[in-house]
């Protein structure tokens, strides 16, 4: 295993942005992803690389793992910097190279390792989703028999390459938090955010999302959401 840098560097792949009128409200991706990460790891060093501008690490091999944001896009679509970012993950790969996905990182994964990618036409997936457990590896920490986490998402990995391991699902998403193999681990949800967020992007999304789905998206706030759980099953992956 190659050892941890100190301090922890970590370099996050962006994909999007907060939707600007949200932006003074709940900042950037950036900062919740370092939220995300606070107090797991007082020596993390997050550096930002823009991937729809084609800004990608000098050295890949100076970062302890790479981690990805969300993205209102398709994996599937025809957009230039969407290649370029897979060719980027499959060289993280043959590098072996610890990476991190979230939602539109969670696909983009299973685009670069020959997996399936589609909307499978069941609506949108938004507030809290409760998935299953059914896995827990060894470096698993924290281990339980559900992990509930924020989503919002109408894409999903469809079918999977051999090797990678299922960790939970749901009838809704099969394939919610995968261990693609020694090096890549992902999931479906948003563990970065919290419910405000969820509910002022559902509220922002009513043009597109069903009055009604946006009801079940709501109502599903008042369960509990297992983010730290999550982030300390990171923390055991890129330890291990």
């Amino acid at each position: 295993m190659k050892p941890l840098c100190t301090p922890i560097k970590v370099g996050i792949l962006q994909c999007d942005e907060v939707p600007v009128k949200l932006q003074p409200r709940f900042g950037l991706y950036q900062e919740m992803i370092q939220q995300m990460f606070a107090g797991f790891a007082k020596q993390f060093q997050l550096d930002v690389f823009d991937c729809r501008k084609n800004e990608y690490p000098d050295d890949i091999f100076g970062y302890s793992f790479f981690i990805t944001t969300g993205s209102r896009v398709s994996v599937y679509e025809k957009k230039p910097w969407i290649h370029v970012l897979i060719d980027f993950v499959r060289e993280l790969d043959r590098q072996k190279i610890k990476l991190i996905g979230i939602c539109f990182g969670h696909q983009i994964i299973g685009m670069a390792c020959n997996g399936k990618v589609e909307n499978p036409g069941k609506g949108w997936g938004i507030g809290v989703a409760v998935n299953r457990v059914l896995s827990t590896p060894e470096w698993m920490k924290d281990e339980c028999d559900t992990l509930n986490i924020l989503v919002s998402h109408q894409d999903q990995v469809t079918m999977l390459p051999e090797g990678a391991v299922v960790i939970a699902a749901s009838n809704f998403c099969p394939y919610f938090v995968v261990q693609w193999n020694e090096h890549f681990f992902s999931i479906q949800g948003h563990p970065e955010w919290n419910k405000d967020y969820s509910r002022a992007l559902m509220n922002e999304r009513r043009s597109i999302i069903s009055p009604e789905r946006i009801e079940k998206g709501f109502a599903s706030l008042e369960k509990g959401v297992d983010s730290h759980t999550f982030v300390r099953w990171i923390m055991g992956f890129i330890s291990k």
